[in-house]
């Protein structure tokens, strides 16, 4: 069972895509500017931080109707293989 649990694991690390990338860069920024944001974080520096998470959703918000977005565009230009490119992540339908 650990064996299956590490090859699944090893698998999904190798198979990066871009839209997996941008999925953990959205979070990632959205998490740290709440940090930065948020009176009540220990990490607070500026109400302004809330911009930058409203920024963030707007943006995923319109690249889920419209499929632009620019950061994925730029995950492309330096290599990084889309969902359903070959060797990319399998695309289930």
């Amino acid at each position: 069972m650990l064996a299956r649990f590490q090859s699944v694991s090893q698998q999904s690390v190798m198979a990066m895509n871009s839209e997996r990338i941008i999925r953990i860069m959205a979070g990632s920024f959205v998490l740290l500017s709440l940090l930065l944001g948020a009176p009540a974080s220990p990490l607070y520096h500026s109400s302004y931080w809330l911009w930058f998470t409203a920024f963030v959703g707007l943006n995923l918000f319109q690249s889920g109707f419209t499929r632009f977005c620019p950061a994925e565009m730029l995950l492309w230009k330096l290599g990084v293989k889309s969902a359903g490119a070959p060797g990319g992540c399998p695309v289930q339908e």
